[in-house]
């Protein structure tokens, strides 16, 4: 991965063209504000994204469900309306 650092004014005017590069060219950037670095913008892999989050879920639904915090479907029906 490539890093380039831009200023803060640069970054603001053309946002757009900097999260489409970092994407397509797999580059990292560093927003510098009064020469300190203020922010990052990276390309997510969104597949490897995904797979965090359903990871994350399920870890938490496992957890709910030794609490006994749990809902049988009936329930979530109800909850919905239908």
């Amino acid at each position: 991965m490539i890093t380039k650092v831009i200023g803060i004014k640069q970054f603001r005017g053309n946002i757009t063209s900097f999260w489409r590069e970092a994407k397509l060219k797999n580059i990292r950037y560093i927003v510098m504000h009064h020469s300190k670095p203020i922010l990052e913008v990276n390309p997510i892999d969104e597949d490897e994204l995904m797979l965090e989050t359903v990871v994350k879920d399920v870890k938490k639904a496992r957890s709910q469900a030794k609490k006994g915090k749990i809902y049988t479907s009936e329930e979530v029906r109800k909850k919905l309306g239908f």
